[in-house]
């Protein structure tokens, strides 16, 4: 008698499965979320040796790409797990995405904050009716703080980052971006989570199996203050931030964060490169990129602009294209005023 035997799917499997749900998920938000625009710069491109363009998701509902995953997670809920909300923490850009997303769903929101989150981005929170509870500066907190809500609540979890249908709403920044511009080389984005990065592989990679003649890459960029995906990469083995880098904090507060356990098993089946860059560099591209473009965005916006300012990116990537985050700043606390 013959035993049937399950196969488990491989990396790559998975990712493929994946990446075949990336045009289904642009067509079910493609009606609700901003197309962003693409801008461009010669004096840009002269500084960095490269044509480069910045999809500005700084102009995106809530102000960040991360309307995209709250957006897709969200209505690819049932009603019965809606019924009762949704939660998460964040320090942010995702908490603001996922309670605008339940406001237009029409479901309560209640989002996990650390006490030190930007102030901006809390009144934003509140500003789209979520409950918001707050909690100390650690990812324990977090997720302890996370759990008693969820448990007093009902409210669905949908994670920052580790979540399929985030990452898939994520995905569709660089699926609109590979449209305009089939021609890319490359395309940049900050990783913290991991969740923009792992989405814009999964895009690529559908962008691929339907335009054949594309050879684009990604890389992933990251303060040198909180490298985890970095050496997660050189390591193979998904690593956390370390107690220095916890106590002393990146300028880029949206990457304070600890690589998540999906988007790691994307980045590394496709070899993906992460390179680092240095405080004074961020702050000298976020300064950079409001002064030349006149447009605001994010410290964690910044990274990639600086490792292309710094050289950090080869030559051989003519066209390149960069995943511009978030425009969320507290004015009152502009970086380059504090140093």
């Amino acid at each position: 008698m013959c035993k049937t035997v399950q196969t488990l799917q491989s990396p790559i499997q998975m990712i493929s499965h994946l990446s075949e749900q990336v045009i289904t998920t642009y067509e079910k938000i493609s009606n609700i979320v901003h197309h962003t625009p693409v801008l461009s710069s010669t004096e840009f491109n002269l500084a960095t040796g490269s044509n480069v363009w910045l999809k500005c998701e700084n102009f995106q509902k809530v102000g960040a790409f991360k309307f995209r995953g709250a957006c897709n997670a969200v209505f690819s809920l049932t009603e019965s797990k809606a019924a009762k909300g949704v939660a998460t923490h964040s320090s942010g850009n995702h908490g603001q995405a996922i309670a605008k997303a339940a406001n237009i769903k029409g479901i309560p929101a209640y989002i996990v904050m650390p006490k030190n989150a930007p102030k901006v981005k809390i009144e934003a929170v509140k500003g789209y009716g979520a409950n918001i509870i707050f909690c100390d500066s650690n990812q324990k907190a977090r997720e302890d703080t996370l759990a008693r809500v969820v448990d007093e609540t009902g409210a669905y979890f949908i994670h920052p980052y580790d979540n399929k249908e985030v990452i898939l709403g994520q995905a569709t920044a660089a699926w609109e971006l590979l449209h305009e511009h089939p021609h890319l080389d490359l395309i940049l984005t900050p990783v913290g989570g991991g969740g923009l990065l792992s989405g814009s592989i999964l895009a690529i990679d559908a962008f691929k199996s339907n335009r054949k003649n594309t050879n684009c890459h990604v890389m992933g960029t990251e303060p040198e203050q909180a490298n985890d995906a970095y050496r997660s990469v050189q390591t193979g083995i998904l690593q956390s931030l370390s107690p220095e880098q916890i106590n002393n904090p990146t300028i880029a507060d949206g990457l304070r964060t600890n690589l998540g356990e999906l988007p790691f098993s994307i980045i590394k089946a496709f070899k993906t490169d992460i390179v680092c860059v240095s405080e004074e560099s961020i702050i000298h591209a976020m300064r950079y990129i409001w002064e030349r473009f006149n447009i605001i965005i994010e410290a964690s916006c910044a990274v990639p602009i600086a490792a292309l300012l710094e050289k950090k990116i080869t030559p051989k990537y003519a066209n390149i294209g960069v995943i511009i985050t978030g425009g969320n700043v507290d004015l009152d606390a502009l970086p380059w005023n504090r140093h």
